[in-house]
């Protein structure tokens, strides 16, 4: 699985353990809930050995946000607010963003240079 794939299984297992954590009732749920906080964890850490840290978080935490909102509304009644929905599309630029003007080679190059380094 490559980085960028990995931050994008990441983000999507973010939604079901911030919707676990509002929701879970049940010892089930919240196993469930520390399962996927530990994969989403063990997944954006092995993303950012080969992507840069900061872009990497960036579009974990924006896509993850992005999906917690539309299931709050979508699945447990939270209003719909069109300025939410706005706000929510622009951070989704923005992360779109950081990816296109991310470079892989370019961490790759730094990592060479940080490990010659040593």
């Amino acid at each position: 699985m490559n980085g960028w794939l990995k931050v994008i299984t990441a983000s999507f297992l973010e939604v079901f353990w911030v919707i676990g954590l509002a929701h879970a009732d049940e010892a089930w749920e919240w196993i469930a809930t520390v399962i996927a906080i530990v994969i989403c964890n063990v997944l954006l850490i092995q993303a950012t050995s080969v992507l840069p840290t900061g872009t990497a978080y960036a579009v974990f935490v924006g896509l993850g946000t992005a999906g917690a909102v539309v299931s709050e509304i979508l699945f447990f009644g939270e209003p719909f607010n069109i300025i939410k929905i706005l706000l929510i599309v622009l951070l989704l630029v923005g992360v779109i963003g950081l990816k296109l003007v991310t470079d892989d080679q370019e961490k790759k190059e730094a990592d060479e240079e940080w490990h010659g380094s040593l």
